[in-house]
């Protein structure tokens, strides 16, 4: 029973942009009839609740849509931390440039220094708010290629917990493509910027999550298109359908009238609000852990029995605390940093950690917190010193203080229907994705080599010393084996001439005379983070400890990336505007020198943080198998699963937005399978 110790009291949070976005949602033949909001205070709680999940994220809601549809009879409670409110684009008015002026709610974290890299310091930011990281990203909505997604199962090998699932690109494909609807844009557009996709092989599906390319592009857009064509790489007609290396063409997630930015907030609980009796949503309240209590009488020896955990929630501003009863299952989806802070503090991780924090131990689980990658890398950039013709333009400086009469027009075309100009851009639509052996044609395969000696070396202490030191990390044979897994699997991708190993996302010029900055993202780390709670603040934000560099092989990454991205000096389309590169330079060219370039210059986090709750097998250092249900669990009463981009045993190469979602309707799809068959 859902015990209050104090009422609490929520003013209504729809904003006039939720409203004008449901009208646009209404005017495009998604109309609802209203009825009583699902927006509870937790007076109005129910006595319990068949399902709960944690944190009304990308995978969140995701899951909660879905469950709610499936079962009318079974309730359906999402937990949000953060408010219902309204999520501006990435590039919005009043905004003069990249970035908006105001952001939906999240969570800011700077990491530990990383030695390796001078001591830099990582700063992310993940969403706080319904929607979470799809309300604040930069709506760059790709995909990972086929072999990023085969290598998940590769890593978990064969057999196991739930080993009738399959997280490859096979298992996972259909679920991409019902997760979002892609509208084309017109065939004037398409035209006019080059814009190519196939939606046969990645799109499809009807889910109120908008793809759909911009009215409108800068005027040195196709500058760098041009450039890469000239080196060598192939422009795929569509980067979603499992082939990505070459240039590609990206969606952004927006509106296709109105280009205001989709996320889940809106498709998987707004436009649903009101429709489904059995849907509530919880706001301004903190999941503290979840509680297994004592069986009321003991399971026979190797039977399991079922009786998820209660949900211990507190409420933000008064700091009250109830207790959720669950009557079939809890799922954790409250994201990379946060998810295994809730485990934590719910006993669920490493013993020796648990131990030095006072918690008693339920289930020993080394790997929860442990695995964390995210994409980092350093730019190249380079000085235009020959002015653009009138062809190239408008430029992102239109948008300023200095042309007051593009701004004005910028501002009235964004409100237009359909709307138009530089506002219904995100982040951008438009990268480049390179494997090892086409970056680095006469170094990779010495690389790989070493990686491979690595994973195989006789001596433990060796990849020991690549991962965190103490009884939990480095001298657990489980964590020990799951490394070595991953990094043979990693071997295989990086030979894989197909397999893009880095990204540059197209950065246009900031004004003329003024060159671009291409990004080299590392898109498959070696090296192994951590996220732990914060011991003297245990429901404060966790620590995060990167850990950028200290597998050193990343640096031979890094270098190759940079250097392949150098080449864009020497293009036809770059010598046209006599390009200089200014950085890293001109005196830089040995490995040294670039080394030093990149612990000066590297970016640690492009916000795409991941892998904290592992699906691998338990003897592997996998938090969950592929069913996602938390290993252990089953012996305390089960009911308890996760589901967000921290059950990713490696991180994708790609923004994780698409991913996230995808893993939402495969947990939701594998749940529902097993609750109407009496798997469960």
């Amino acid at each position: 029973m859902a015990s209050v110790r104090h009422p609490l009291s929520l003013a209504s949070l729809l904003t006039a942009g939720l409203t004008v976005l449901a009208n646009a949602h209404q005017h495009t033949g998604h109309a609802h009839t209203r009825h009583k909001r699902q927006l509870v205070t937790a007076s109005q709680l129910r006595d319990s609740y068949d399902f709960v999940v944690v944190g009304a994220g990308t995978s969140g809601l995701t899951v909660a849509d879905r469950l709610s549809e499936a079962f009318p009879a079974k309730t359906v409670l999402v937990i949000e931390y953060g408010d219902l409110e309204y999520a501006p684009g990435a590039f919005e008015p009043p905004t003069l440039w990249e970035g908006t002026d105001y952001l939906a709610g999240s969570w800011e974290f700077f990491t530990q220094p990383s030695p390796a890299m001078n001591n830099k310091t990582a700063y992310v930011m993940v969403g706080k708010t319904v929607g979470g990281s799809s309300a604040v990203n930069g709506q760059f909505l790709d995909r990972g290629s086929q072999y990023d997604y085969n290598a998940w199962e590769d890593v978990y090998g064969k057999g196991g917990q739930g080993s009738n699932i399959k997280w490859n690109w096979k298992g996972l494909h259909p679920h991409f493509k019902k997760s979002v609807k892609f509208t084309k844009p017109s065939a004037a557009d398409a035209e006019k910027y080059g814009y190519t996709w196939d939606v046969d092989a990645a799109y499809g599906g009807t889910t109120p999550i908008y793809a759909s390319f911009p009215p409108f592009q800068w005027g040195d857009q196709k500058i760098f298109m041009s450039a890469y064509q000239e080196l060598g790489l192939k422009t795929q007609k569509e980067c979603a359908g499992g082939d990505k290396e070459g240039v590609c063409w990206v969606p952004t997630t927006a509106h296709p009238v109105t280009m205001k930015r989709s996320h889940s907030g809106l498709g998987h609980y707004s436009l649903v609000e009101g429709t489904r009796s059995n849907y509530d949503l919880l706001v301004k309240h903190q999941v503290t852990r979840v509680v297994y209590p004592p069986s009321p009488k003991a399971p026979k020896k190797n039977r399991k029995y079922h009786q998820p955990p209660l949900v211990e929630v507190k409420d933000v501003s008064s700091r009250s605390r109830l207790n959720i009863t669950v009557k079939a299952e809890v799922i954790i989806s409250a994201g990379a940093f946060n998810t295994p802070a809730i485990l934590q503090r719910s006993g669920i991780g490493p013993r020796s950690f648990l131990k030095s924090s006072n918690i008693p131990l339920v289930i020993d689980s080394p790997g929860v917190g442990a695995n964390l990658q995210d994409h980092g890398g350093s730019p190249v950039t380079w000085n235009f010193n020959v002015p653009f013709d009138s062809s190239i333009s408008p430029l992102p400086a239109d948008v300023s203080d200095k042309n007051a009469t593009y701004y004005e027009l910028a501002k009235s075309q964004i409100d237009q229907t359909p709307a138009q100009g530089p506002y219904t851009l995100g982040m951008g639509n438009s990268a480049v994705y390179v494997s090892l052996p086409h970056a680095a044609p006469t170094t990779y395969k010495s690389f790989v080599s070493k990686l491979r000696s690595l994973a195989s070396h006789s001596s433990a202490s060796i990849l020991a010393s690549y991962l965190p030191a103490g009884e939990d990390y480095a001298s657990n044979a489980a964590m020990l084996a799951g490394y070595q897994s991953q990094l043979l699997t990693l071997a295989e991708l990086f030979s894989n001439p197909e397999a893009p190993s880095t990204e540059s996302p197209f950065a246009s010029t900031s004004h003329p005379g003024h060159g671009p900055v291409s990004m080299a993202f590392l898109l498959h780390p070696l090296s192994r983070g951590t996220v732990h709670l914060n011991k003297s603040d245990p429901l404060g934000q966790p620590i995060l400890d990167y850990r950028a560099g200290s597998n050193p092989l990343d640096f031979s990454q890094h270098i190759a990336h940079l250097r392949y991205l150098r080449q864009l000096g020497s293009t036809p389309t770059f010598k046209k505007y006599d390009a200089v590169e200014t950085s890293p330079g001109a005196d830089v060219q040995t490995d040294e020198k670039l080394i030093e370039y990149i612990k000066n210059s590297i970016v640690l986090s492009f916000q795409h943080p991941c892998c904290t709750a592992a699906m691998m097998p338990r003897d592997k250092g996998g938090v969950v198998g592929r069913d996602l249900k938390v290993h252990g669990a089953e012996n305390l009463g089960g009911g308890l699963r996760v589901a967000d981009m921290s059950i990713a045993p490696l991180l994708v190469g790609s923004h994780t937005s698409a991913t996230a979602y995808a893993i939402g309707e495969k947990a939701a799809d594998i749940i529902i399978k097993e609750w109407s068959t009496g798997k469960n």
